[in-house]
């Protein structure tokens, strides 16, 4: 059974990840090893569904 799970980020977050994505790919292309998890999630990062939220502080 897959769950699914909602993160909520602001830009500056969301480029943030991006930025230690394409890092650890990076590093591990340096090592010779594999990728291909690090591609999946960069993937699905970047194609899953973006909306936009009211927060409101109390």
């Amino acid at each position: 059974m897959s769950r699914k799970h909602h993160i909520y980020l602001d830009e500056r977050e969301y480029s943030r990840i991006i930025q230690s994505l394409i890092s650890l790919k990076n590093s591990l292309i340096a090592q010779g090893r594999y990728t291909d998890a690090v591609d999946d999630v960069l993937i699905k990062f970047t194609k899953a569904r973006k909306k936009r939220i009211t927060v409101q502080y109390i």
